[in-house]
Order: structure tokens, then sequence, then C-alpha cells
């Protein structure tokens, strides 16, 4: 099998691109999510992908013998290193939430954040809506309660290695001598403890991945390209959970543009409004309005409609609602209008033939040719 094909990226990718494919790829896969046949197979797969994507040596070994190294270091060997009882979770946990602390013991960490995107529109933008939002985070088992044992089961047991301390010494000949580190217990894998009978619904993980819908309340005004903090409803962990990032994209508006706290309204009109005057509905986020729209009116002139804009994020007020004026001169007239408009035009002064002149140069003008 092919693990750049497993997690859907190219063979020069980052590690950012890699890291974020797995991501999406794990939680789908999930065992608590996906009850598909195959599903705990491919979650598997995509984790032993990771581990050696994710590792520079690794991958560097793979790229050139196309399989990960063994424990001695030969091509074609155990991803892993043959390590006995590999759990893909390992890495899953690792990545979101209870990682391995800088001392080197797996702690109480707090749990991984989480990073989604949603589209707002205007009208929720303005008035500082609060939207829902769908996210997958890893939450404490509701059947165990985070204690990993089966209710009623045996309960865990100090671990016989490290005496539940999660770590022990080990001795590390250096230049300098001989020096005591503190490394992760391998035998309980830094917990501290010996899960006897793990839950059956977490497996002795003491959390499970759900789908919830957490409430992300809008700032008045909040524009494009912003990201919104949500404290602790990011995945759960032993030190507490993480935090969600939503990030803001905008819906396009039917009829407005945004810029800033402005917002821009085109407004095609007529030669006969602009010349003599009318008035026009304009769609604002307040509902339709009617504009008068001033006799000589000329192409590309503009109308405020001060106070209609958007909320200023970082300042008091409001923005415009800038209504601009585009003047459409018709290519066909029937012939009542030309006579109407060549008669318009000896009043005036103006030197035209029936065919050209005038009429084109009235188009060339609110044309902009």
């Amino acid at each position: 099998m092919d693990y750049y094909e497993l997690l859907a990226v190219s063979r020069s990718a980052s590690g950012d691109e890699i890291k974020s494919s797995y991501r999406k790829l794990a939680l789908k896969f999930h065992p608590d999510r996906n009850k598909e046949a195959g599903a705990v197979e491919q979650f598997t797969k995509i984790n032993e992908a990771y581990a050696v994507l994710s590792d520079a040596e690794k991958r560097a070994h793979y790229d050139r013998f196309g399989s990960a190294p063994s424990a001695s270091g030969m091509p074609g060997g155990d991803p892993f290193g043959g390590a006995a009882g590999f759990d893909p979770m390992d890495i899953f946990e690792q990545l979101f939430g209870g990682a391995v602390s800088a001392r080197g013991r797996r702690g109480p960490a707090r749990g991984d954040d989480i990073e989604t995107e949603i589209t707002v529109t205007l009208e929720q933008a303005r008035v500082g809506a609060e939207v829902p939002v769908q996210v997958d985070r890893l939450s404490e088992c509701e059947h165990c309660h985070g204690q990993k044992s089966e209710p009623g089961g045996k309960p865990p047991r100090t671990c016989p290695a490290c005496k539940g301390a999660g770590q022990v010494q080990a001795q590390a000949r250096t230049i300098f001598g001989n020096i005591m580190t503190q490394q992760p217990c391998q035998t309980c894998r830094g917990a501290g403890q010996i899960i006897e009978e793990p839950c059956t619904v977490c497996r002795g993980r003491g959390h499970t991945l759900k789908s919830e819908t957490v409430k992300v309340a809008l700032p008045k005004g909040i524009d494009e390209g912003y990201r919104i903090r949500v404290a602790g409803m990011g995945h759960e962990g032993a030190g507490g959970a993480g935090d969600l990032y939503v990030h803001i994209e905008m819906a396009k508006h039917s009829d407005l543009q945004r810029e800033a706290e402005h917002l821009i309204f085109p407004a095609k009109i007529s030669f006969p409004k602009a010349a003599l005057g009318g008035q026009i509905t304009v769609p604002t986020l307040d509902g339709p309005q009617v504009v008068d729209v001033k006799p000589g009116t000329q192409h590309g002139e503009l109308h405020r409609l001060r106070g209609q804009g958007m909320p200023r994020l970082q300042g008091s007020g409001s923005g415009d609602l800038v209504v601009i004026y585009e003047v459409i001169v018709p290519k066909t007239f029937t012939p009542e209008a030309r006579e109407a408009l060549a008669s318009y035009a000896r009043a005036s002064g103006e030197e035209v033939s029936e065919q050209h002149g005038f009429f084109d140069k009235i188009g060339k003008i609110f044309r902009g040719d």
C-alpha cells in the first residue's frame, strides 16, 4: 500500500499538509464514529501511514526504499519498529489530546484544540447572531465517566513497573559519564495504572468521539477572515478541554457587496430617469427602501444612505449603504423613441445624423467607451 495515497497527499506534501489530511481521515474512520465495514481496518492503515510520514527519518527511508524501516533499520520491516501491542489510538490521542509532556511523561494534558469554519450572511453579521456550529470532539465516555474501566468490573491496579509514577529511571552513558534520566513507563504507557477490565464502550480510553452542536455568538460587524475562539469546546483531555477556533467566511449577498463597514448597491437606471429624475427601490438589510433619483444624475454618481451599512467591528456606529448609479443606454430604439431623442437633440442644438452621432455619443459616454 502507498502511504501517500492512503493519506490523500502528494509525495512532495509538507508536514502540515500531511497532518491536516490525517486529521480529516482519522475523524472520518474513527471506530467510535464510523460503524461501516472496513472502517477499523482503514483507521489502522492511515495511522500506520501517518506514523511513518510524520517522522522525517522514517519518511526519508520510505521514499528511498518504498517501505518503513524495521527495528534494525533495514528496509521492509515493521513501521513501528516491531513493537508489540501497537495501538493506532496512541497516535490519534497524541494528535487530538493527551499528549506527552515536555518531561516525557503522559500526564493530565489539556485536550487538543479544534478548528472549523462557518459561512455567515450579512444579516447574521450585522446583528451579531448566534449561529450553530457542528463539531466532532473527544468527550468523556458516558458509560465509564472517563474512568476507563468497565463499571462494576475489576478496578485498575497500580503499575508494578513504575509503582504508579508513570515514569521510570533509566541510565544513559554519555561522554560526561553515566546520567540518570526519566522515561515514560512502557508497561502502563505513562498512566501509572493498569486497566484490568477496560470499558466496553470506549475500550479503556476514557473518552469517545461525539458530534456536538456548539452555539457561537458573532460579534456585530464580523467580517471574513476573522477567527472566533470558543473556550473549552475543543477535545477533552485529562487536564481539561482544548478550545474551538471558528474561522469566518462571508456568504455572497444577492444584491449587496461589502467593503469593510460599507455596503455597495450598483443601481442600474435608464437614461430618461437619470436625466429627468424618478425613484428606485434599494434592497437594504432592513428591507426595500424607495430612493429618489435627482434629475441630471450622472453615470457613476454616488448616493449614500447614512448608517445603513455594517456595524464597525472596532469602533462605534455603522458604515453607509452606498448606491452607485449605472446609467444604461439601450443599443436599439423604437422609431418613436429615436424620433423623441432626435427632437431633443435638435432642441438642445446638438447636431446628429439619423443613424449615428448623438446616439453613439450618448452610448459611449454612459458605457465608458
